[in-house]
C-alpha cells in the first residue's frame, strides 16, 4: 500500500550531516539505513516528525506531505551559510506489512508497522488498516495526535526509537533530557478501551475531574492523552466507558 501523503526532502552539501545533526533529536542513520526522529521548538515541544534514510552525500527525510513546505522553511532559517540545500523531490513513499520488496527498509518505530519504499513509482500491496495498527501498539501520528503542543517523551519518542539521550546537543534537548532525567512523566499518551461511543476529541473524565482527551479511534480501542495521576478506574467520554490498564 502506498502512502500518497508523504514528501521526501533531499539534503546535501558539504555540511548537511553536520547542519542535521544538531538540529533533530535522533542520531542520523548508518549509511543504508533509516531511523526516525523529530525536530523540536527550543522549548522542546513538537514542530515535525520525519523519517531520516542515508543515502550516498546526502540524507531523505520523509515527512508528512502538508507539514514539508513548512519544514524546508524551518530547516532554511537555521541553515544560515552552512553548504546545504534543500530540495523536495518527486520519490514516492510505499509501506507495506507483508514480505518486504527489495530495497525497502524496516519502518525504526515498531516491528509491526512493517517496511517503507522509496522509488519512483509506488509498490501496491495488500491494504492494511493502519489506524488500527497505530492503535494497537500507540504510535502517534503526525497532526493527529502530534502537534504543536506535545512534548515528545510524553508522545512515546523513547520507546519508538526517536530520541538518542548520547547524540549530544540538538534544538530543545535541554527540556527534553530534564524530562528524561529529571521528571517522571505524568501525562501521555496510551491505549484505552472503549464501551460505548465517542469520537476523537472528546475530553476524558472522572468523578468529575478533566483527564485527557480521545484521539483516533478503532473498533473498541483508541489512542488517548491521559493525566495518569488522576486515570483510576473507569473513566468517561461522551457516552464511552473509557479504561485504561496502565
Amino acid at each position: 500500500m502506498s502512502y500518497t501523503d508523504r514528501t521526501v526532502i533531499e539534503v546535501t552539501g558539504t555540511e548537511h550531516a553536520h547542519f542535521l545533526n544538531g538540529l533533530v533529536t535522533n542520531a542520523l542513520p548508518e549509511p543504508g539505513g533509516i531511523s526516525y526522529g523529530a525536530l523540536l521548538t527550543p522549548q522542546g515541544k513538537y514542530l515535525f516528525d520525519f523519517f531520516m534514510i542515508a543515502r550516498p552525500d546526502a540524507i531523505w527525510l520523509d515527512v508528512a506531505a502538508d507539514r514539508a513546505p513548512a519544514l524546508v522553511q524551518r530547516l532554511t532559517m537555521y541553515k544560515l551559510r552552512a553548504d546545504v540545500t534543500l530540495r523536495a523531490t518527486d520519490l514516492t513513499v510505499s509501506c507495506g506489512i507483508e514480505e518486504a520488496p527489495d530495497g525497502a527498509l524496516p519502518d525504526p518505530r515498531h516491528e509491526a508497522l512493517g517496511w517503507r519504499l522509496y522509488g519512483d513509482t509506488p509498490v501496491v500491496g495488500s491494504e492494511v488498516d493502519w489506524d488500527a495498527l497505530r492503535v494497537a501498539h500507540c504510535i502517534p501520528a503526525t497532526g493527529t495526535e502530534l502537534t504543536e503542543d506535545s512534548y515528545i517523551l510524553e508522545a512515546g519518542f523513547e520507546r519508538l526509537h526517536g530520541v538518542d539521550f548520547r547524540k549530544g546537543c540538538y534544538v530543545g534537548q535541554e527540556v527534553t533530557a530534564r524530562m528524561k532525567h529529571k521528571t517522571e512523566l505524568r501525562k501521555g499518551f496510551t491505549t484505552v478501551t472503549l464501551q460505548g461511543d465517542a469520537a476523537p476529541g472528546t475530553p476524558i473524565t472522572a468523578d468529575g475531574k478533566a483527564v485527557g482527551t480521545l484521539h483516533t479511534c478503532v473498533g473498541d480501542r483508541a489512542i488517548a492523552y491521559l493525566r495518569f495521576d488522576r486515570a483510576k478506574g473507569p473513566m468517561q467520554a461522551a457516552d464511552a466507558t473509557v479504561t485504561w490498564n496502565g
